[in-house]
């Protein structure tokens, strides 16, 4: 079933794009945090960045389900992808420079389903 099946995703133009950011990001942070292991100095990073794979994955599945937390969840997602952010942004790598890029988008979507 694609997500414009789904009728409260369908009918929600915010919510269908903030499942497809969700899900972007936690691949973008898989990826990234994949590249970062085994560097001492990008611990932070992977460690951020599997955390906020985890969550926006399970905001995704919150918004698909149309979970009464969904809206909780969000604002947690927002703030994890912030910091995830800001720690990537603070590397050269194209993969840390790609994610945080990702995340920022997330993030936004992510406050305006908060709010």
């Amino acid at each position: 079933m694609a997500l414009t099946e789904i009728p409260h995703v369908s009918e929600n133009d915010l919510m269908a794009e903030c499942i497809d950011y969700c899900l972007a990001a936690a691949q973008a942070c898989e990826w990234c945090a994949d590249e970062c292991l085994g560097d001492s100095e990008m611990e932070e990073c992977a460690r951020l960045c599997r955390d906020v794979a985890d969550m926006t994955t399970l905001h995704a599945r919150f918004m698909a389900r149309n979970s009464n937390y969904s809206q909780q969840l969000a604002t947690a997602c927002a703030d994890a992808c912030e910091d995830c952010a800001e720690e990537c942004e603070r590397h050269d790598a194209e993969h840390c420079q790609v994610c945080a890029e990702v995340l920022r988008d997330c993030a936004e979507t992510c406050r305006e389903m908060a709010s």
